[in-house]
């Protein structure tokens, strides 16, 4: 490689600073990229972001990095972004390069580069082995501040401080993920000696900033991010622009020698081309009515009401609160639009409770694309841990490929053809590219749905949770299902209610009936992200929109909503066969019965006994379904894929009924069947729980009015049965549990899944709805405010023996509460003070490291400080093959699918294929499985299964015959019906 002079003048020393290695040769031309070359990279993606974020967002950059002027700031932050990597610029990374065990090409690359890099003078140790060790990215944040004009003590100077140059060096320096520590930054200044570098990162400092037209000199005034969510959002668009800048098959290495000037104009056309590829893009959202994005519907007066109230501009807090089936998700989606229209947001995000949710929102959201933005194509991603396995993922793969190659075969015809015409298909698509299935990108993509879980762990401590922070401050985030999470979830979801308002984005939330506490703690919260206090119209209604002042205003439907009446009776339950004999029984001439258990155990145990009396009531075992979460995806999702073809609506005419609901039908289901599923049953027996859930379990039940004419005469009124296990002492519902310590051996296993007090309340509180002529009538949404207020409002108080177990398990329901409460604010962060003075958080208090592990996996990171998305037990992953008798490992029992275990790379047919198959037989071991008595082996301990792409997975082997684990976790047992058993 010769050195010559270029457009700036002689070589300069920082050219010699390697950055990065090809070392797949996916890339072209060099084997190494200097420093400067993924510097300009990297500002040049960044310049891309800029002019795709929503206008509020570059408002209040401007105003951290421009003294309020947007272009200035864009440059600054275009400057700022490229230099996150100047740490590299030390012996402790430069090493790593001379002595990386690689290819023979990269080894004779690296000897070639330290020979030139000495002759050029850069000052490298006599032996590289020796050079002190920092992060690379903590020498970035140490040496930045005084190359950019800072004079206080630390940076060799006698001036004071400057905090906007530290706190945008400490941001850049937690570009891998964790915002250092200011003793870890101070730690750093010796792995690379300031007087011996300087002169290099000097050099850096001037050519960026004369390639990208600064002056260096004016940063000092220029660089004041004092609003709290300008600090996320800034490191994560650094993040989302390194990334970008990192893949060597969107961009050129460069050679010292060539023309600089030339590096800068070719990262600007790859960068273009590089977001384009990915189709990261904004919304675009243009003005249109309810039947324009809902085709061959007219909304309905609550949804009217709503979208009359809703400010003509900027941000809002908007919470609906219906029942399920009244077109609350169709409201969101209008009023996401509306919002999109007003405040430019690049797009949206759809948080669900489970997994399961997002593939029929997600199916929902692909509808509504094709009428909502004005593209021919538009990225919809699913975010959450098995999205590489949901066959939607792989449905939208197949879509972006098919418009690539659509494009391709388009400019090949406008070659041979002297006339142009429009190819762009009628609408839009969505489509999917394989890069937002990493880890954080889905919440990046323009369109996405997932996990509420992702959405909360952004404002806590996880790896790359300002990469999280910034792709929702640029959309509109509709949080559904909201009565559904623990007051741990809720607590997070408030912070980043608050950081979301700081940032001018907006939220919509979608429940049935809060109670007044929460729906008060969301609008707190998003007054605190506006330093402001709220102020209430005093009105009622199901919609509560807050504007960005504050001000408050409820609403809801010009006339009464249609009412749903449910007859609710208790029944002691009876025992696992007689109660399978009784549904046997009731639906043998027709009907479609779902019993919904609070836990898999007890929930297995019935479907066992329905299947063993089945016979004798004349039902078949395809009459019977079980399903729960505890069983491998590559069961489970057809099972519930065939509950929504068999009990969901028609799919071609939704006031038809579906010509695919069998006459009876008995489906034996845990909670997931209340949250992710538009399915609709006759009748529905379920466990005790709380009011909130009961609710929603209702809200299965005479769900499509389509099928009423049609339903069995005994089943042809809603009516839910709950299921008692009583006190023989006391003759009350059992709801807590058992507790041997304290002498107390009979209890209800049900109490450590939900609250014994919320139990035994909604019991209470649902007999006070007793008719005149005795029966106990539910009526929703008449009842449901009251309802859900008597449970979680103010302590129920009563008499006798009643009043005694009330007040002692409201007791320790608040203990627990406060202990939720507690961890969600050791966990959290919030961008301003609970101080009356609301004092804004700075870098310091944003501090994050290993100890908050990944936030993907919560046994990461230690125990009482890593980042969770939910509190309790967590899951240990494990990959379940079948050794055959040959020694084969498969997917399935029968043998029938060979397990790939070949270690693939890239965007290929194979190893989209074997990641799907690896997620779909990836179950989630309950933590508590492993210790105790009778515990299973700990993951450490399971043998080394041979295969390169096993190197890293905790693997299980089953017994085709039996499902008996042979290797692994011994003791475990999974069969394709009833899932995992200990």
């Amino acid at each position: 490689m010769t050195i010559r002079k270029t457009a700036l003048g002689p070589t300069r020393q920082h050219l010699m600073v390697w950055a990065k290695t090809d070392q797949h040769r996916r890339g072209t031309g060099a084997a190494w990229n200097p420093l400067l070359a993924h510097a300009l990279d990297t500002a040049a993606v960044a310049q891309v972001l800029w002019n795709i974020l929503p206008p509020g967002l570059r408002i209040r950059l401007a105003e951290a990095f421009g003294a309020g002027d947007e272009d200035t700031a864009r440059r600054v932050v275009m400057f700022l972004a490229a230099l996150h990597d100047l740490g590299k610029g030390a012996p402790c990374f430069l090493r790593q390069f001379a002595t990386h065990r690689s290819s023979p090409r990269i080894k004779q690359a690296a000897a070639t580069w330290e020979q030139q890099a000495r002759a050029a003078g850069l000052p490298l140790p006599a032996d590289l082995r020796t050079a002190p060790q920092a992060r690379h990215e903590h020498v970035t944040a140490v040496h930045l501040p005084r190359l950019l004009g800072c004079t206080c003590p630390g940076c060799g100077g006698a001036g004071p401080r400057h905090d906007g140059l530290h706190t945008a060096a400490a941001l850049l320096g937690g570009h891998h993920g964790h915002i250092p520590s200011q003793d870890t930054i101070d730690k750093a200044a010796a792995a690379a000696d300031i007087a011996q570098w300087q002169a290099v990162y000097s050099e850096l400092v001037q050519d960026l900033a004369g390639l990208i037209d600064l002056d260096v000199a004016d940063l000092p005034r220029l660089v004041n991010p004092v609003r709290p969510s300008v600090l996320p959002v800034f490191g994560g668009m650094v993040i989302c622009a390194d990334w970008i800048a990192s893949d060597e098959t969107l961009f050129t290495y460069r050679t010292p020698g060539t023309a600089i000037r030339q590096w800068w104009t070719s990262s600007g056309t790859e960068a273009q081309a590089a977001v384009t590829r990915l189709l990261l893009r904004p919304w675009d959202a243009k003005p249109a009515g309810f039947a324009d994005l809902f085709p061959g519907t007219t909304p309905r007066p609550f949804q009217i009401a709503a979208m009359t109230a809703m400010p003509a501009s900027g941000p809002a807090l908007v919470i609906v609160e219906t029942d399920t089936g009244s077109g609350k998700t169709r409201l969101a989606l209008w009023l996401a639009h509306h919002l999109a229209v007003t405040c430019g947001y690049q797009g949206l995000y759809m948080a669900m409770p489970t997994r399961a949710s997002t593939t029929q929102t997600g199916r929902e959201l692909r509808e509504f694309i094709k009428h909502a933005t004005g593209w021919d194509e538009m990225v919809l991603a699913l975010a959450h841990g098995a999205a590489d396995s949901s066959p939607l993922t792989h449905e939208l793969l197949d879509a972006g490929r098919t418009l690539s190659q659509q494009r391709l075969d388009n400019l090949a015809d406008a070659a041979a053809s002297t006339s142009c015409s429009d190819t762009s298909p009628a609408g839009a698509k969505a489509v999917l590219t394989p890069w937002y299935l990493r880890r954080c990108l889905g919440l990046i993509a323009p369109f996405a749905t997932g996990t509420v879980d992702q959405a909360v762990l952004a404002p806590q401590g996880s790896r790359h949770w300002m990469l999280r922070m910034f792709g929702l401050a640029c959309k509109v985030l509709i949080i559904d299902e909201a009565h559904a999470y623990e007051l741990f979830q809720q607590g997070l979801l408030a912070a980043l209610i608050e950081w979301l308002a700081d940032a001018g984005a907006s939220v919509i939330v979608l429940s049935a009936t809060l109670p007044t506490a929460a729906r008060q703690a969301l609008t707190a919260a998003w007054c605190t992200g506006l330093r402001t206090t709220a102020t209430d119209d005093g009105q009622s209604g199901p919609v509560t929109i807050v504007d960005s002042t504050g001000t408050v205003t409820h609403t809801g439907p010009t006339e009464e909503p249609p009412t749903l009446t449910t007859e609710i009776t208790f029944l002691h339950d009876p025992g696992t066969d007689s109660l399978a004999e009784r549904v046997l029984a009731e639906a043998a001439d027709g009907g479609i019965t779902v019993i919904v258990r609070n836990r898999v155990d007890t929930a297995r145990q019935l479907h066992e006994a329905v299947q063993a009396h089945a016979p004798a009531y004349g039902w078949t075992p395809g009459e019977i379904i079980l399903l729960h979460g505890r069983s491998l995806p590559r069961y489970r999702l057809p099972v519930e894929e065939q509950l929504r073809r068999l009990l969901g609506p028609n799919e071609t005419n939704r006031a038809q009924r579906n010509p695919h609901r069998p006459d009876r039908l008995i489906v034996i289901a845990t909670q997931v069947v209340e949250q992710s599923l538009d399915i609709d049953f006759d009748r529905i027996y379920t466990d005790l729980a709380p009011i909130d859930l009961l609710i929603q379990r209702r809200g299965r039940v005479h769900r499509h009015a389509p099928n009423d004419p049609d339903r069995a005469a005994w089943c042809s009124s809603p009516a839910m049965t709950i299921l008692i296990q009583p006190d023989p002492a006391t003759g009350l519902p059992l709801v807590e549990p058992p507790d041997y310590d304290n002498g107390r051996p009979i209890g209800n296993v049900d109490g450590f899944v939900y609250a014994p007090y919320t139990l035994l309340a909604t019991w209470h509180i649902l007999n006070g709805l007793h008719n005149a002529d005795g029966r106990i009538i539910m009526t929703t949404p008449t009842d449901s405010a009251h309802l859900i207020e008597g449970v979680y409002g103010p302590r129920l108080t009563a008499t006798g023996t009643l009043g005694e177990i009330l007040k002692r398990t409201r007791t320790r329901w608040e203990a627990d509460l406060a202990d939720e409460h507690a961890q969600c604010a050791a966990r959290s962060f919030h961008p301003y003070s609970s101080r009356r003075r609301r004092s804004p958080i700075t870098v310091e208090g944003l501090v994050s490291g290993q100890a908050n592990g990944d936030g993907d996996d919560a046994s990461t990171g230690i125990t009482g400080l890593r980042a969770v998305s939910r509190l309790g037990d967590p899951s240990v992953e494990a990959l379940l093959l079948y050794r055959q008798a040959d020694g084969t490992l498969t997917y399935d029992p029968s043998g029938t699918l060979r397990a790939d275990l070949t270690r693939r790379l890239g965007d290929t047919p194979a190893r989209r294929t074997q990641q799907s198959d690896y997620a779909l037989n990836t179950a989630a071991l309950p933590a508590h499985w492993l210790r105790g008595r009778q515990a299973l082996p700990a993951p450490s301990t399971w043998p080394t299964i041979p295969g390169p792409a096993l190197k890293d997975q905790h693997v299980a082997l089953l017994d085709p015959l039996t499902g008996e684990c042979v290797s692994g976790p011994i003791g475990l047992t999974h069969t394709p019906t009833t899932g995992l058993t200990k």
